[in-house]
């Protein structure tokens, strides 16, 4: 029995359990791939305070990982397959083992958005589907585009222009997205192209991606660009982990909580992306760690 389980070891979910054991309760955290959470993957860390010049989701997720374990706090990698809440003892279930926990806070995120066109789950891991930080190195020198105008997409396509013989940005919208401070950037950058009111609709290949079908937002004309050995890098947003939970209130399918991060059911409170909310930035995650923290803490010592 844990005072506390938090589902998800992203930065809401540690800044949940850094607070949770500082107040002296048992704390749980269950993660199913890795510590950090995107964030952990991304090529740099940028706009959060006290970062480390040249910080990147690894050494981001890497003191995450330390803060918490000092701090007394279990981190196990488990994938969590079922949730029950609405028992006063809360019982979460892995592919290994149930846990059985006061409260619940569910940190568990958000995934990548596909585009689900033709050739993405075919090609994936073999051009397309990749990470900037971990695959950049394998095509220096490649064709590498990038699908996205916001600002986590141009912030990794500035990294990958740094390996790439000519990186093209594709963006279905008239104007990226992304803040000043990125696309002066872009603009700057030599071996970097945009392509707007552009939609990648299909990618070809044989052994690998190797053929880029785009067409234009405008006149629905289609291109296609040939790009032996190249890589697709896609970053068309993302969608929340809420599947294991048909009994809390969502909206357009995050998370519904109050100003103290309650979802409506007693004891189990939610934090970080996955929760409805206007910014969906490491500040605001590492935030509402803390407010529901210290919330689910009051609740235990009610009990």
């Amino acid at each position: 029995m844990y005072d506390i389980c938090i589902i998800g070891a992203g930065p809401a979910g540690i800044s949940s359990a850094v607070y949770a054991a500082s107040r002296g309760l048992r704390t749980i955290v269950l993660e199913e791939k890795a510590v950090g959470g995107l964030l952990g993957s991304v090529s740099t860390v940028t706009h959060y305070a006290g970062i480390f010049e040249g910080e990147t989701g690894s050494t981001f997720a890497d003191r995450l990982r330390k803060q918490a374990e000092q701090a007394g706090v279990e981190i196990v990698m488990e994938k969590v397959i079922k949730a029950e809440l609405k028992e006063p003892v809360k019982r979460i279930t892995t592919e290994q083992s149930v846990y059985e926990a006061k409260a619940v806070i569910i940190a568990a995120g958000t995934k990548a958005r596909k585009l689900g066109i033709p050739g993405e789950e075919t090609f994936f891991g073999k051009g397309t589907g990749l990470n900037a930080s971990r695959d950049a190195a394998r095509y220096e020198g490649k064709d590498l585009f990038v699908v996205g105008g916001a600002d986590g997409a141009i912030k990794e396509a500035l990294f990958l222009a740094k390996y790439a013989r000519k990186l093209t940005i594709i963006h279905f919208e008239d104007q990226l997205g992304a803040i000043p401070e990125f696309t002066s950037k872009v603009e700057k950058t030599k071996n970097i192209e945009v392509r707007l009111h552009s939609r990648l609709t299909e990618i070809r290949g044989k052994e690998a991606a190797d053929t880029l079908v785009l067409t234009d937002e405008h006149t629905k004309e289609q291109e296609i660009i040939h790009a032996e050995g190249c890589g697709v890098f896609i970053y068309a947003g993302s969608v929340p982990n809420t599947e294991l939970y048909p009994e809390l209130a969502k909206q357009d399918g995050y998370l519904v909580t109050d100003e103290k991060q309650n979802t409506g059911i007693p004891g189990v409170y939610a934090a970080g992306d996955i929760c409805v909310k206007q910014v969906r930035q490491a500040a605001t995650a590492v935030s509402d760690g803390a407010i529901a923290a210290i919330n689910a803490a009051a609740y235990v010592r009610s009990l």
